[in-house]
């Protein structure tokens, strides 16, 4: 029997590459005499480990013999001739690789190997004559995304139990105020503020959910945007809020986009409600639209406190808020943005915050005209 460092090109066939790569390692070949030539257009081991995407070392006793072009972006160049324990200094790692008749003991989970923040899945194969390959899964974005799972459930339970906990103590509290009317007026208009809070970030939550199961579905419907502003801006006016009246329009004839009306409605309604909001009193919020190019550009601006440049890049994330006290004190349930930047990304377009302490902020949507 003879081991060629050759890979045989009919085994590739139907076969994933990191399977084919653990079950035929290297290639073994029976031929009378062990005198069979290797086929010429057979192609090299190093040449198939190099088309696999991520990290693969073969290791020969304790010392790397080969390593694949994502081991080497991963973990430098001088992988070949190095010590595996010393080129993956993981003390859970340490164990299986220094244990030379262990083979594939089950997946290994590793942090930090080529940046502080990677996360890996390393499995071990013996593929015979005492070499084992090594094979590294990143984990790094599944991991990023179930921890941003997690985070948002914590968040919500937060979110939700702060109003809950707020309306059963006054409910305790009116159990025992008997007939002190005044006391139960006050309490009552909390409990009820309360309560709309819980209703609006119940349904941001749905909204947000609904909107996410739809981002890969692009909107197809023709959307006049100036019109759309237009019934946002009367809705805003009739509610009697002060504020309506300080909204100033600057709308230029515009092609119609392609879009999804309700969502479209959302992200005005969020916007012009976040500009009213921050905003000083009395200032005016304006709402401009133009054309650029191919596109069509929404911008709201206010003359508020403005934002520090620092929350800018955060400011999209679920219920991350510059002054926490401030937000809900006002109605935010944190999530507006997030809705904002999930509907702009839904329709491929874009969406910008700039921001100056003391003068105020401006948030800009740009769309695809429709064709």
């Amino acid at each position: 029997m003879r081991i060629d460092k050759r890979w045989p090109a009919a085994l590739l066939a139907g076969a994933s590459v990191a399977a084919g790569v653990v079950a035929l390692g290297l290639s073994v070949r029976r031929a009378p005499g062990d005198a069979e030539p290797p086929v010429d257009d057979e192609p090299a081991l190093g040449d198939v480990l190099d088309a696999v995407a991520e990290p693969v070392l073969l290791v020969e006793g304790s010392a790397i013999t080969l390593a694949n072009r994502a081991a080497i972006t991963v973990m430098g160049t001088q992988l070949v001739g190095q010590d595996v324990l010393a080129a993956i200094p993981h003390p859970e790692a340490a164990e299986r690789l220094s244990d030379l008749d262990m083979g594939d003991g089950g997946p290994i989970e590793l942090i930090g190997l080529g940046g502080a923040k990677q996360r890996w899945q390393m499995r071990v194969n013996a593929v015979g004559g005492g070499r084992r390959l090594i094979h590294l899964i990143d984990q790094t974005e599944s991991h990023a995304a179930e921890r941003m799972r997690t985070d948002f459930v914590a968040n919500a339970s937060h979110e939700l139990r702060t109003p809950l906990a707020a309306v059963r103590g006054f409910i305790e509290t009116l159990e025992e105020a008997g007939d002190d009317a005044e006391m139960r007026g006050r309490f009552l208009s909390i409990m009820g503020a309360e309560a709309l809070r819980m209703q609006r970030l119940v349904e941001d939550l749905i909204s947000l959910s609904r909107i996410e199961a739809e981002k890969y579905r692009l909107p197809s419907d023709a959307v006049d945007l100036g019109a759309l502003v237009d019934e946002v801006h009367a809705e805003l006016v009739a509610t009697g809020d002060g504020r309506g009246r300080d909204i100033v329009l600057a709308l230029a004839a515009v092609p119609e986009v392609t879009g999804d009306r309700a969502q479209l409605s959302q992200v005005v309604h969020n916007l012009v409600g976040n500009a009213m909001k921050y905003g000083r009193p009395g200032t005016p919020v304006k709402i401009a639209l133009v054309r650029e190019g191919d596109e069509v550009r929404l911008a709201i601006v206010d003359r508020g406190e403005g934002i520090p440049a620092k929350h800018i890049p955060r400011l999209t994330q679920r219920f991350y808020r510059v002054n926490k006290g401030r937000s809900r004190s006002l109605g935010g349930t944190g999530l507006g943005l997030a809705i904002v930047k999930h509907i702009v990304e839904r329709h491929r377009g874009r969406l910008s915050i700039a921001s100056q302490v003391g003068v105020g902020t401006t948030v800009a949507v740009t769309l695809p005209m429709q064709p």
